[in-house]
């Protein structure tokens, strides 16, 4: 499985733990990224990440981040192709520029889940179509735990 984490997932075990959600989110990240360095799937890199990590104002944290995102393997470069999918997606729906860039270079990477805590973005990408599953990491847990399809 090829499974394309955004920036919120690589900076959701730093965020408050004592949420419940939070946590259950971040045990599930770390989880992931476990699966990923044990070769049991593929954890995918990105141009879009590499930047959006980048832009993080607090270098404690964005350290914290970029070690954690250090496990992730296929990179993405940025294409031409990403960026015309990008504009695409954002001329068909309220996507915000960096989700796009996600997206496509999920798409472009042929994951099969783009991960996210973002429910808004999770609510948008359900209403268009796209080649990859944009899904929050609780819900990829119960399909990998319980079985089920990603499509």
């Amino acid at each position: 499985m090829r499974i394309y984490l955004d920036c919120c997932c690589y900076n959701r075990p730093f965020d408050d733990l004592t949420q419940e959600r939070i946590r259950i989110e971040s045990e599930t990240i770390m989880w992931v990224l476990k699966e990923g360095q044990s070769g049991n799937c593929e954890i995918i890199a990105s141009a879009a990440l590499s930047s959006e990590i980048s832009r993080i104002s607090n270098i404690e944290r964005q350290q914290n981040v970029m070690r954690l995102y250090q496990i992730a393997g296929n990179y993405v470069n940025f294409t031409e192709n990403i960026k015309r999918r990008a504009e695409k997606i954002r001329s068909i729906s309220r996507i915000q520029t960096f989700d796009s860039y996600h997206i496509a270079s999920a798409e472009e990477a042929n994951a099969d889940v783009l991960l996210t805590t973002d429910d808004k973005l999770v609510r948008m990408a359900a209403r268009i179509k796209l080649s990859v599953k944009v899904m929050n990491p609780l819900q990829f847990l119960s399909k990998a735990m319980y079985g089920g399809d990603f499509e």
